[in-house]
């Protein structure tokens, strides 16, 4: 016994070493980082200051923050709201039909995010065929997302994130067994009934991955909306980089992405007590 706990140990060192090299170690840099002053010519200069988390606590940066956390939201409930009918359809689909419809699902994953991004913006620019049609047509008189940058960013993210909630509802939802709703029909429970006392509880955890899937990358989103927005609209993803490309305040980007990864955890950890309760 022993020696298999020895061995199992050996095991898992390369995996802790991956994990301390790549994962927890740039991390450490960072914390250390952001306790530190800018230097003359941009970087980090070595002498030990909070002022970043200062600066940070600054309203504007405070309204950025609030930006992106409704931003996120948003898309995530809106991923939701849309995925969930989508992997219940999925879900419902002659076994022969599935995998046609996760391909159909997980197509724009073969190509790169960027060009993704850039195709939606084709899609729907000023000149795209989508505001082309809805004007030739007579159903728009101006393009679409002109006036509201902020409703093309939307938008952008629901259309980029959406599989991220789709796939791990239709894994619940593909392993629930469809007698129990039908056994619950033949004892007159209704629509919401099923939904609420069957459906809901059974896929509860599947839709807080999918929603915790897409809030993560979406609160630090920068490509997105710096292409759907016009750069017009500043987000934490955009000024993060700004931080550590343009200005080269290393320590002030590493102060605001501590502060980010804080906010996440922390309501990652009040969704996850509220879903065990």
């Amino acid at each position: 016994m022993l020696r298999r706990g020895l061995r199992i140990d050996h095991a898992v060192l390369p995996y802790m070493a991956w994990l301390v090299l790549f994962l927890i170690g740039p991390l450490f840099f960072v914390l250390v980082a952001s306790l530190q002053q800018k230097g003359l010519w941009g970087g980090v200069s070595w002498v030990w200051s909070f002022s970043n988390y200062t600066r940070a606590f600054d309203s504007i940066y405070l309204y950025v923050l609030w930006s992106s956390f409704k931003l996120a939201a948003v898309t995530a409930f809106s991923c939701l709201v849309i995925g969930f009918p989508m992997a219940w359809f999925m879900a419902r689909l002659d076994p022969k039909w599935r995998t046609a419809a996760i391909i159909l699902v997980l197509m724009p994953f073969i190509s790169n995010f960027v060009v993704r991004a850039y195709a939606l913006k084709f899609l729907i620019g000023l000149e795209g065929p989508l505001n082309r049609f809805l004007m030739n047509v007579g159903w728009v008189d101006t393009p679409l997302f002109l006036d509201n940058l902020k409703f093309a960013v939307w938008f952008g993210m629901v259309t980029n994130y959406l599989p991220f909630a789709v796939l791990p509802i239709y894994v619940s939802l593909e392993r629930l067994d469809i007698q129990l709703l039908e056994t619950a029909r033949d004892l007159g429970a209704n629509s919401l009934q099923l939904w609420f006392r069957i459906v809901w509880p059974l896929s509860r955890s599947a839709v807080v991955t999918g929603g915790t899937l897409v809030f993560v990358p979406a609160f630090g989103e920068f490509v997105i909306p710096d292409l759907m927005g016009g750069a017009k609209t500043m987000y934490l993803g955009n000024l993060l980089a700004d931080q550590f490309l343009k200005s080269r305040d290393w320590p002030f980007g590493a102060a605001l992405s501590v502060l980010m990864m804080i906010v996440i955890v922390f309501l990652l950890s009040c969704v996850r007590r509220g879903v065990r309760t």
